[in-house]
This record gives structure tokens, C-alpha cells and sequence, in this order.
């Protein structure tokens, strides 16, 4: 990565808004979200290439064997993980890449990738995060108390993770994710190059 290309980590428990927030987020910065790949079943309204990568079991374990993944890993009976295409066609726009990945897959990117900016989303708490998987409608009850399940799980993790963005309103949060993104866009190692310009005119 070159310039302010950076790679953005967003992990927290399923339910708790991350897609929301990122689709506004998105809206403010020159952040894009990369497409996950997926051998889950679409939800209604889920378009293949937009919203993932659905594949099939075999075709996902395929694009392992064939180290096409930049990361994947198994979460609540199906895999999720990143393609590297992805990744390098946001790049090659000269954007920061975000990766919505949950914690299993996101710690190994972190010791791969000790550069990536890595951000956990919380809900405000776990009733309220049952509330919103319920009011999605979309999955069965024991599906919704896996997620949970697992979310109590996860939530441990997020001293692993550089910045906590507490999602209770939406717009707080969204505020709070850009203003991460301009400040990592501020540090000095982005500005060495216009710096030694301005040495150099004097």
C-alpha cells in the first residue's frame, strides 16, 4: 500500500449495525467496503456481487486451495473471508479498503497486516442487540440465539482492536468512525513527501 491507502478492520457481534454504518460511511470518506465471499444463503433482498460473494461450499474451498482468500474463516456453520482481487481493485482506486470480518478472521489479519487500522462496533447492549437481530426477521430462533451466543464470545476480544465505536445511535457512530479515518489520514507518516516539498522550496 502507498499514500493514504489504508486497510480498516471492522469486527462486532452480528446485529449490532456495522452495514449500516458503513454504508454511510462510505457516503463521507474514501473509504470502500470490500464484497465478502460467503457460502451462506442470501437473505431477501441480497444481491450476489453487491452484497457478497455467495458461493458454494465447494467453490469457496476451492479459492483456498488456490490462495485466492486474503482471509476466511468458519462462522455459525458457513465460511466467510475476503478475496485478494478485492482488495487490490479498491486499492488500485486509491481507496482504503474496509474489511467487515468477524474476530476469528480479524486477528489473523492483524498479525499479518500490523498496519491495518482495526475498529470493534458494540451495541449498546445485549438485550438491545437481540431486539435488532428479532426485528430483522430474516432468520430462524435458534439461528438468532447462535449469534447471540456467539456475540458474548466475540465481545471479550475488543481490547484487541485500537478503537471501540459504541453503535446506540447511528449517527453518533458514524461520526465517530469518520473522525478515526481523518485522523489516521493526519498522521505524520502520510505527510513525509509534501513535508520534504516544503523543505526543499525554501
Amino acid at each position: 500500500m502507498n499514500d493514504k491507502r489504508m486497510l480498516i478492520i471492522l469486527s462486532g457481534p452480528s446485529g449490532c449495525g456495522k452495514g449500516t454504518m458503513l454504508a454511510e460511511v462510505v457516503k463521507r470518506t474514501a473509504c470502500q467496503v470490500s464484497v465478502s465471499a460467503t457460502t451462506r444463503q442470501p437473505r431477501g433482498g441480497e444481491i450476489d456481487g453487491v452484497n457478497y460473494h455467495f458461493f458454494t461450499r465447494e467453490h469457496f474451498e476451492q479459492c483456498i486451495a488456490e490462495d485466492a482468500m486474503f482471509e476466511y474463516a468458519p462462522y455459525c456453520d458457513n465460511y466467510y473471508g475476503t478475496l485478494r482481487s478485492e482488495l487490490e481493485a479498491i486499492w488500485a482506486q486509491g481507496k482504503h479498503v474496509v474489511l467487515e470480518i468477524e474476530v476469528q478472521g480479524a486477528l489473523k489479519v492483524m498479525a499479518e497486516h500490523p498496519e491495518a487500522i482495526t475498529i470493534f462496533t458494540m451495541p449498546p447492549t445485549i438485550a438491545e442487540l437481540r431486539r435488532r437481530l428479532e426485528k430483522r426477521g430474516t432468520e430462524e430462533p435458534e439461528v438468532i440465539e447462535k449469534r447471540i451466543a456467539r456475540a458474548i464470545e466475540e465481545i471479550p476480544f475488543a481490547d484487541r482492536y485500537q478503537y471501540i465505536v459504541w453503535n446506540d445511535k447511528l449517527e453518533d457512530a458514524v461520526d465517530d468512525f469518520c473522525a478515526i479515518v481523518q485522523a489516521e489520514e493526519n498522521r505524520t507518516k502520510y505527510s513525509k513527501e509534501r513535508i520534504g516539498a516544503l523543505i526543499t522550496s525554501c
